[in-house]
């Protein structure tokens, strides 16, 4: 197969090629035209600032800023396939400048403004980016990092503010593209992903995988014209715009966009907008559940569930927000690199059979496969493994992405067999009627090899997790003499407020040490626990172990012995 083969056999799902797979809109264009007809009265998008102010758009306004938004763009000069960059954070300013980009046949390239100056630089560089469109929060970091070349146009929070943003798009005629044009090929979103080593890849999306995935997932959550959803996530990132924006444009419903997650007013946000969907990380449920030991804390009756994937959720987590809040997570699983979901768990479940698969695995199930997607799970070599067999997910469908960009051999990786291969570990569990129910147990980049022996690092961390002592932890697999790496337990205390045993650390780091071993074989069990005030997340919740080994170096020496 050659390489371009393996690329279409990886977008191609159940024996659908992408060219073929059916939807229901030519472009994004072509649903933008569609809701003005149907919804223009309509409530898409309501924002709440950090100050808890609130304003509310209606479809008809919102697109006709969107139209505005992409005549100003096409004035700038930008023709069909140039790339657009965005310094901005969650605010409606943000989604109308994806939506025009998409209007005028544009790609949008989000920076993440917490990168450092050499990542921004970098992507800045790789895109060929010709326009920044940056909020006037980032225009001093921006002058650092910008390469020669590329206009900035800043968007002032005062809209009236001469030569920004908004002043500039006030008088131009609406730009209106011909949207019986089929642009499902047009590239339209680049997103950098944020490892921790290297350059980011460039990850390449098309109209047809967002309007692909955007279907799946309103379908999957049975969504419609009456349904309101919340973001709190990054706007950047896919799950933040996919999920909670473009989703429910596809859908004819509403959004409640926060600036950002604000644990004081997120269940009143959600009472108060009739929020029955909100899309969160990890992280979020455990910051909402240490709210709850002080406050008192009621859960709005619109609220069906949360979504919760990106970052790593351990059965623990999941059993404490659940009996707390009495709320649902609906787990899944997806990358920037297929567009955003390509599993859920089903929506449907009763009680029991949802407990199941969210606990009696040692692992959350991440669900089963959309239909946009199929997913397997391969050995080294591209051979598909059996039920419990742990190897590599991988996916392949009309959500995955057209490539990463100016990387032959990132592509040439991933694309190896004709699936994209997700670098996650994993395993599937059928169901009694044959449905196949995947899990994750980490990267495989960040698989701890003791001894020769791969150790699973969230298998880890649900037993951490329940340690006496502990807030939060993940484990970190750091060099070792003896063993190549042995497993270190990096641990935000939960210390009482007595100071005496507060003071106790290594009687506290001991008893996390003797739980640990009590549930776990000791070549698994953490041999050293490090505490510290913070764990290393990206933005979106994922841990980034591999940036923490360095605490755990004094130890590299020293032969750990059972008893």
């Amino acid at each position: 197969m050659s390489y371009s083969e393996k690329i279409h056999a990886a977008q191609t799902t159940h024996g659908i090629p992408p060219e073929s797979y059916p939807l229901a809109y030519r472009s994004l264009a072509h649903l933008l035209a569609e809701r003005e007809q149907t919804s223009a009265s309509a409530t898409f998008l309501v924002y709440y600032d950090e100050q808890n102010n609130r304003t509310e758009y209606t479809y008809q306004a919102f697109i006709d800023n969107v139209r505005k938004a992409a005549a100003f763009m096409r004035s700038l000069g930008l023709k069909r396939g140039d790339r657009i960059a965005t310094a901005a954070h969650n605010h409606p300013d943000t989604i109308v400048q994806y939506f025009a980009a998409w209007l005028a046949d544009l790609c949008v390239v989000p920076l993440n403004m917490s990168e450092d100056d050499e990542r921004l630089r970098y992507i800045l560089t790789n895109s060929a980016a010709k326009v920044v469109f940056c909020r006037e929060d980032y225009v001093q970091r921006l002058n650092a990092v910008i390469p020669e070349g590329i206009d900035v146009v800043q968007v002032f929070d005062d809209t009236t503010t001469q030569g920004g943003f908004h002043e500039r798009c006030s008088n131009l005629t609406p730009y209106l593209p011909d949207s019986a044009v089929s642009r499902l090929d047009d590239e339209c979103f680049i997103v950098y992903t944020s490892g921790t080593t290297g350059n980011p890849k460039g990850v390449v999306l098309v109209q047809r995988n967002i309007l692909a995935d955007s279907a799946a997932i309103a379908e999957w959550h049975g969504l419609n014209s009456a349904s309101r959803l919340m973001c709190v996530l990054p706007v950047h990132h896919v799950n933040g715009t996919i999920v909670t924006h473009t989703t429910p444009m596809l859908a004819g419903a509403s959004t409640v966009l926060n600036r950002k997650f604000q644990t004081e007013h997120f269940f009143q946000r959600v009472e108060r907008e009739g929020v029955q969907i909100v899309s969160v990380v990890p992280t979020l449920l455990a910051f909402l559940l240490e709210a709850a030991k002080t406050d008192s804390i009621t859960v709005p009756k619109s609220l069906r569930y949360v979504i919760c994937g990106a970052g790593p959720l351990t059965c623990s987590l999941a059993e404490q927000f659940e009996q707390t809040f009495n709320v649902r997570i609906l787990h899944g699983y997806g990358l920037s690199e297929t567009t955003c979901y390509s599993c859920y768990l089903p929506i449907d479940l009763d009680a029991s059979e949802h407990t199941r698969w969210m606990q009696d695995f040692g692992f959350p199930s991440i669900g089963v496969p959309l239909p946009v997607n199929e997913m397997a799970i391969h050995d080294d070599n591209g051979h598909a493994l059996q039920e419990m067999e742990r190897g590599e997910i991988v996916i392949r469908g009309a959500n995955v992405m057209k490539e990463y960009y100016q990387n032959p051999e990132a592509n040439e990786k991933t694309f190896a067999f004709g699936w994209f291969r997700s670098g996650d570990e994993g395993f599937f569990k059928r169901d009694a009627s044959g449905r196949p129910y995947f899990f994750i147990t980490g990267r495989l980049k960040e698989l701890i090899i003791r001894g020769g022996v791969n150790l699973a690092p969230l298998e880890i961390d649900e037993v951490l997790s329940r340690a006496p002592g502990v807030k939060a932890a993940i484990c970190v697999g750091f060099e070792n003499d003896f063993y190549g790496e042995e497993v270190g337990a990096l641990v935000i205390p939960d210390f009482p407020k007595n100071t005496t045993e507060r003071n106790a650390t290594e009687a506290s780091k001991e008893a996390i040490l003797a739980y640990c071993r009590a549930e776990m074989p000791f070549s698994k069990a953490p041999k050293v626990v490090v505490f510290t005030d913070s764990l290393p997340v990206t933005t979106t919740g994922k841990y980034q172990r591999n940036r923490v080994k360095h605490l755990f170096a004094e130890w590299k020496a020293v032969q750990f012995r059972k008893g």
